[in-house]
């Protein structure tokens, strides 16, 4: 249980201030109807918009880097019509924590801070959020004011992969579309980011040491030689394509003064894996929405198929050419203090779009000069679906348009010219040893 809280005063002073010059106070329901305060101000209680409030905590963890999480809601009301609202707060936070959850499997909990604001004062609440708990009583805990960001450590880490996927034959119902085959790749990688060892700054961290250096800290993952966790029994029959997923992850975390090193590791790695579903959502949630033939990335649809369906939601068996979907990149924003946050780009998007959005969502000020955002993922990842004949002799598939060819080329490290040149060298040098062998093999035979 939660028993102390530690709020950044710097910052929480501005959001007291902000408040207090709001013309929008809290909403209060009065019994009677009336709006004034002097009237039965006991029976005061909260309006709160909970879809908004579950829709804003969604949007703000997916642009929170590792180490910084959604932990609950605070609320700038009066004494009477907090104590009065506890139901409607206590179903508030559990939605909150059911649309942002944390990692940590044990912390069943979440907070409520509440600013009141006659008399001005900052008060603290801890709320079980545990589905087999259906009380909606809050807890008093300890809240002070200090510094803290200023004693955050910064670590980065830069995480490439490449997946390789098989697309089955329909079976029955089961119909696999490119969302279904990405979420599949996520968990695969999950499972292989969670298992790897960490270098950081050129140590293996191999216990639970503290951080002692300043800076910037890079960190490195280890993954196991020759692992291929995406490998599945089936049938070559049963294979019709491979969907290949590739790209590379940028990755932030901070960690406090006093937590160990192995604790920034694994928000590195839980940042990695949150990215990546991040931007598979925002895909799924645009596709909610599509009904035009352009999607969010670039695509082709096979003949025969309605383009009017986005290709995240096509039966990837359906897709008779290369079909290609690139991933929102991810960007990096200036906050508070020297920590980032982030935000998700389209390839059609450019960084204008960010300046209303983090006004929006983190009430940051309006952003002047876009030059300070960072854009280390200069290309964001991609899913890319062939055949599989397609895949296993590459040379054989002369239907490919130049630039499909060039798309997987640029993502794969590698050119058919160079293919064919490494092949015309093979047999060159293999028919050089097989007439050397016949010279060797005859010299020997004459000379006995």
């Amino acid at each position: 249980m939660v028993k102390a809280v530690v709020g950044e005063e710097t910052q929480l002073k501005l959001v007291e201030d902000r408040l207090a010059h709001s013309t929008i106070p809290a909403q209060d329901d009065k019994k009677k109807g009336s709006k004034s305060k002097s009237q039965a101000p006991d029976s005061s209680s909260l309006v709160i918009d909970k879809d908004w409030v579950v829709e804003h905590a969604l949007q703000v963890s997916r642009m929170l880097l590792g180490g910084m999480k959604v932990v609950g809601i605070y609320v700038w009301a009066s004494d009477s019509a907090f104590k009065n609202s506890s139901i409607m707060l206590s179903q508030t936070v559990k939605g909150v924590a059911k649309a942002a959850p944390l990692l940590e499997s044990d912390w069943d909990e979440r907070l409520i801070i509440h600013i009141c604001y006659s008399p001005r004062r900052w008060t603290c609440r801890n709320c079980t959020v545990a589905s087999n708990v259906t009380s909606s009583s809050l807890r008093p805990c300890d809240f002070k004011m200090g510094r803290v960001l200023n004693s955050l450590q910064a670590f980065r880490c830069t995480y490439n992969f490449d997946l390789r996927l098989p697309i089955h034959h329909k079976s029955g119902s089961n119909v696999q579309t490119l969302t279904n085959i990405l979420h599949h790749g996520i968990s695969v990688l999950a499972k292989e980011i969670r298992g790897a060892k960490a270098i950081v700054d050129g140590n293996l961290v191999v216990n639970d040491e503290p951080c002692t250096s300043d800076g910037l800290h890079e960190v490195e993952l280890l993954l196991p030689f020759m692992s291929d966790a995406a490998m599945e029994a089936c049938s070559l029959k049963d294979v019709v394509g491979i969907l290949a997923f590739c790209g590379s992850v940028c990755s932030y975390a901070y960690l406090n003064s006093k937590e160990p090193l192995s604790q920034a590791v694994t928000d590195i790695k839980e940042d990695i894996i949150t990215s990546l579903q991040s931007r598979l959502d925002i895909i799924c949630d645009e596709a909610e929405g599509d009904t035009g033939p352009a999607d969010a990335g670039g695509k082709e649809a096979s003949e025969g198929i309605s383009t009017e369906t986005p290709v995240s939601r096509l039966p990837v068996h359906m897709l008779g050419k290369t079909c290609s979907l690139s991933l929102p990149r991810r960007v990096f924003v200036p906050w508070l203090a020297d920590t980032f946050v982030c935000d998700y780009l389209q390839s059609s998007e450019t960084l204008e779009v960010l300046k209303d959005h983090f006004v929006e969502l983190l009430s940051m000020e309006a952003m002047s000069d876009v030059s300070t955002v960072l854009e280390p993922e200069e290309q964001a990842p991609a899913l890319i679906t062939k055949s599989f004949w397609d895949v296993a002799v590459p040379l054989c598939s002369a239907s490919s348009s130049s630039s499909e060819k060039s798309v997987v080329e640029s993502l794969r490290g590698e050119s058919s010219g160079k293919t064919v040149k490494s092949s015309n060298v093979n047999v060159m040098l293999a028919a050089f040893f097989l007439i050397l062998s016949i010279l060797l093999g005859l010299i020997l035979i004459v000379v006995r």
